[in-house]
């Protein structure tokens, strides 16, 4: 009986192996709300708080309209929350601005973090944020960063072991009517009561990026990939834990001038959400269509490995996280009108 018993032992592990072989590692997928009281909305951010999964987004009339507000939406057994308005850019009784790109951040035993930006538009926007001590129920009032501290730009931001929590950021400018990219890092300590910020990592000339995501790996070194105009993805790696970086690198991740997000899954390899297309000829964008899902384990080398959207329309700057559960869980703009919710499980990518 032993020695069956023995033989029989690989034999069922390769058939639980097997039995999970080619399952889709689609959970679910929907929308965060189908009314609203907004028309158009982009740019969300997704987060795992001590209450459950959190999202954010703007919405308003349309992109740039003073009315853009950002929204939060909790997501109970339920279902999700109605979207609720937690920030605004009223400056007094007759002058408001549009806000942008909100970005949540659960600190480990402590509060839920919210960084948005208020302005009239990327060249001119400034850094807010605000904090909830109940996972989002209530929030503080919002707290303008210092003078040229954007806070995390459009991706999260991570921690490290000794308590810095570096911001991936970026800035727009223009000189002589030519717009420039350069991705900066900045970090606090403290809750954003205090700040430094890197030097320009890319000149903005010869290569422009924007928006970098942070990923980690086993060997502690970290990675940014970053948008750009030059139809692939920015790379930017570091082997001191953010305090230095390399020089920009360009990937062979296709890029049409659309935002992305990456994630470091806890079995070691990165899982990235992009548009996999390129810039039209002579165009300022491509199409933000297909949406898509690659896998890597090295950060160099990158295969696509799901589709999430395929029609034609707008599907585009993604967020994504892994809960305490190991499971993805990832937001995104759908037609510039909702905001897409999509979950996933690692072990089937």
């Amino acid at each position: 009986m032993i020695t069956k018993a023995v033989k029989f032992i690989p034999v069922f592990l390769l058939l639980i192996c097997l039995s999970s072989y080619g399952q889709s590692p689609l959970v679910s997928k929907g929308f965060i709300y189908d009314e609203a009281p907004f028309k158009s909305c982009h740019a969300s951010t997704v987060v795992e708080t001590p209450y459950g999964i959190a999202a954010a987004w703007f919405g308003g009339t349309h992109e740039k309209h003073k009315d853009v507000e950002i929204y939060f939406s909790r997501k109970l057994e339920s279902g999700w929350t109605s979207p609720a308005s937690v920030a605004n850019g009223i400056q007094h009784a007759s002058k408001r601005y549009p806000t942008w790109n909100p970005v949540l951040f659960q600190m480990p035993e402590g509060p839920l973090l919210l960084f948005y930006k208020v302005g009239p538009d990327p060249r001119n926007w400034w850094g807010e944020m605000k904090e909830s001590t109940d996972g989002g129920l209530t929030w503080s009032e919002a707290r303008r960063l210092p003078e040229d501290i954007l806070g995390p730009v459009k991706n999260k931001p991570i921690l490290t072991s000794d308590g810095r929590l570096l911001c991936p950021s970026s800035k727009e400018f223009e000189v002589d009517e030519v717009d420039h990219w350069q991705v900066f890092i900045e970090e606090t300590s403290d809750l954003g009561k205090t700040w430094t910020i890197s030097k320009p990592l890319n000149d903005g000339v010869k290569t422009n990026a924007i928006q970098p995501s942070i990923l980690t790996y086993p060997d502690g070194r970290l990675q940014m990939l970053g948008r750009s105009k030059e139809n692939r993805l920015m790379s930017f790696w570091s082997n001191d834990q953010g305090n230095s970086w390399s020089e920009i690198e360009i990937t062979n991740i296709p890029n049409p001038n659309s935002g992305t997000d990456a994630v470091s899954l806890s079995d070691g390899r990165q899982l990235l959400v992009y548009n996999p297309t390129e810039r039209y000829e002579g165009k300022w964008g491509g199409p933000r269509t297909p949406l898509s899902v690659a896998i890597s384990k090295d950060g160099e080398n990158w295969e696509k490995v799901l589709d999430l959207e395929t029609e034609p329309g707008e599907y585009s700057y993604p967020a994504v996280i892994q809960s305490s559960d190991g499971k993805i869980h990832i937001t995104y703009t759908y037609k510039r009108s909702k905001v897409r919710y999509v979950v996933l499980t690692p072990e089937n990518l």
